[in-house]
C-alpha cells in the first residue's frame, strides 16, 4: 500500500513539473518574439508599398455617387468611430474592439461634413461569409440606432443615378390644394345670369382713338434779322451839309 502511494506521489510531481516547464518555455517564447519585434526595424522589417484604396466594384460605386450627388461629399472607407460619438462610462477601446474600427465602404456627407447615409456593397451571395453577414447585421443596429440609414448595394447591380437621388434625397411631396365643396365651388363658380364684368375705367392719357387731323397747327416763321451789331460792320455814312 505504501509502494502505491508513494508511486502515485512520484506521478503527480512529475505531471506538474512537466506543466512547469511547459508553461515557462511558452513565457520565454514570447518574451523573444516580443524582443524579436521591438528590435526591427519599422520599415525594413515591413515595407511599405502604395496600393489602391479602392477596388473596381468601388470605384465604380463611388463615381455612380459623385455623378448623382454633385452638392455632397462622398467619403469611402470611413471608421464608425470618425462619425459616431457613444458614451464613455464603459471602456472605448472594448467598444473600438468591437465595432469602432469596422470601416463603411461609402459615407454621404452634406457640406458640413454630416453624414446622412451609409452605403455598402456586397458581392454575391455564393462569396459572402458568415463572418460578413454578421458584420453587416452588427453596423446596421448600430447605424439605425444613430439614425444613419444604411443601404446595401449588391456589386453586379448598381441603380442609376436618378435612383440613387430618389433613394438618398428624395422629392418632397407635391402640395396641391384641398377640394372645395361642390356647394362651395358652385357658389364660386361664375353663374350663366349673373350681370357682366364692368368695363374698365379709361386711361386719359391714352390718345390712341384721338383725330389727329383736327389739330391746331403752329407755323414757325423764322426770327426777324438783327440790326443790333449792324454799326460795326457797316461803312461809315458821310456828313450831310449844313443847310444856309
Amino acid at each position: 500500500m505504501g509502494s502505491m502511494s508513494f508511486a502515485w506521489l512520484a506521478g503527480a510531481l512529475v505531471a506538474l513539473l512537466l506543466v512547469v516547464w511547459w508553461w515557462r518555455t511558452r513565457r520565454d517564447a514570447g518574451n523573444a518574439v516580443a524582443q524579436e519585434g521591438d528590435r526591427i526595424d519599422t520599415l525594413i522589417g515591413w515595407p511599405p508599398q502604395a496600393t489602391r484604396v479602392l477596388n473596381h466594384p468601388e470605384r465604380a460605386a463611388f463615381a455612380l455617387l459623385v455623378r448623382a450627388l454633385p452638392d455632397y461629399m462622398i467619403l469611402a472607407q470611413v471608421p464608425l468611430s470618425r462619425f459616431l460619438n457613444v458614451p464613455k462610462r464603459h471602456s472605448y477601446a472594448d467598444w473600438l474592439r468591437r465595432l469602432g474600427y469596422q470601416c463603411v465602404d461609402f459615407a454621404v456627407c452634406d457640406m458640413n461634413a454630416q453624414v446622412v447615409a451609409v452605403i455598402e456593397l456586397q458581392p454575391p451571395t455564393p462569396r459572402v461569409t458568415e463572418r460578413a453577414r454578421k458584420r453587416l447585421a452588427r453596423m446596421a443596429r448600430t447605424l439605425k440606432a444613430a439614425k444613419i440609414p444604411l443601404q446595401v448595394w449588391a456589386e453586379q447591380s448598381l441603380p442609376t443615378a436618378e435612383s440613387v437621388r430618389e433613394l438618398i434625397v428624395p422629392r418632397p411631396p407635391v402640395q396641391t390644394l384641398p377640394t372645395l365643396p361642390s356647394a362651395v365651388a358652385a357658389a364660386a363658380a361664375p353663374s350663366a345670369s349673373a350681370a357682366p364684368p364692368a368695363p374698365a375705367a379709361r386711361n386719359p392719357f391714352d390718345d390712341t382713338a384721338r383725330d389727329s387731323t383736327q389739330d391746331e397747327h403752329i407755323e414757325l416763321l423764322e426770327p426777324p434779322p438783327s440790326t443790333w451789331f449792324d454799326d460795326m460792320d457797316s461803312e461809315p455814312v458821310p456828313l450831310a451839309k449844313p443847310k444856309r
